[in-house]
């Protein structure tokens, strides 16, 4: 089968699977929801061979000097059944927006922090991640009144991608589409400028063209410097924000930080650099601490700076 229409039929099948689980979202209560969620997780997790696999390898880059192996295989385990209950959690509350406000509240000051922030008057770019159930996080500070804004990569499947976009935007929501990349920074500016809230996931691989090299878990990793250059044109703030599940329930709590601003560094190359680390170290910081909230699918290191490809091509040369 060629490979074009292999995946016309894959992405066939999952769009049909989508508007089957979201119908029956949106019938049943959310108590029969909440009672299949046990045995779903568990097909689900066992089909994923190949995803559990690239899981097990980023997971043993990033802790595999610290960690035994049954440790790394149960947060492998924890990611999947953590990421597939926010699927689901998705599915079901955004069908009830009532229960957003009701499973998700602010953490001790995280409120006044984020009340601090807009107090600047000029915007709030929000550094975040593929952390606990951000989607939801994203649209309860929609519904908690905060004029929120988010850079989201749009889905392979434009259909599913108008239903995705018309959801956020129903909920008060406002997506800023992560390319064309002209259209995101323009759009990314005007939100800032406006005096809104604009999250940035900085968590995901970039390559060297519209990124940089930091360190991440002992491993150089291509991070985009966005939110860094919309600083440096804004002056707005910087404010972590990230959510946490609570327990085994389905309540989440979202911590966030005191704002900062940029540290000015001799260069702008070297601010930016600087900066991005500093963003990546934090975020490093709470994937330590909660390693099951964290999408451990992601080939955060699939990019290699050119020195280290050159090493290691110097190195198989010497040991043939």
């Amino acid at each position: 089968m060629a490979t074009d229409t292999k995946k016309k039929i894959e992405r066939t099948l999952v769009r049909w699977a989508f508007y089957l689980f979201s119908w029956l979202f949106r019938v049943l209560p959310y108590a029969a929801i909440k009672a299949m969620t046990g045995g779903l997780l568990a097909v689900t997790y066992f089909l994923l061979q190949r995803m559990r696999k690239s899981a097990m390898s980023t997971l043993s880059i990033a802790f595999g000097k610290e960690k035994p192996q049954a440790e790394l295989e149960k947060i492998c385990k924890d990611c999947f059944y953590n990421a597939g209950r926010g699927a689901i959690e998705i599915g079901a509350f955004t069908a009830r927006p009532n229960l957003i406000k009701e499973t998700f509240s602010f953490e001790g000051d995280s409120r006044a922090n984020l009340d601090a922030a807009f107090k600047e008057g000029r915007g709030v770019i929000g550094i975040s991640a593929h952390f606990g159930n951000f989607p939801m996080m994203l649209l309860f500070l929609a519904q908690m009144g905060y004029p929120t804004n988010a850079i989201i990569r749009p889905s392979r499947d434009e259909i599913i991608e108008k239903d995705f976009q018309a959801s956020r935007s129903r909920l008060g929501l406002k997506t800023v589409h992560s390319y064309p990349r002209e259209a995101c920074v323009a759009q990314s500016l005007k939100a800032l400028r406006d005096k809104e809230l604009l999250v940035v996931l900085l968590d995901q691989n970039t390559g060297s063209k519209s990124g940089v090299y930091v360190d991440f878990f002992g491993q150089k990793a291509g991070t985009a410097t966005g939110p860094i250059i919309f600083a440096m044109r804004t002056g707005a703030p910087l404010l972590p924000i990230f959510t946490l599940r609570q327990g085994d329930s389905d309540k989440h709590t979202v911590v966030i930080e005191k704002h900062f601003y940029l540290e000015q560094k001799a260069s702008d190359e070297e601010t930016i650099q600087y900066n991005v680390q500093k963003l990546t170290n934090i975020i490093e910081g709470y994937i330590r601490k909660y390693p099951h909230e964290w999408g451990w699918m992601h080939r955060r290191w699939k990019s290699r700076p050119k020195s280290v490809v050159a090493e290691e091509q110097v190195r198989s040369t010497n040991v043939a």
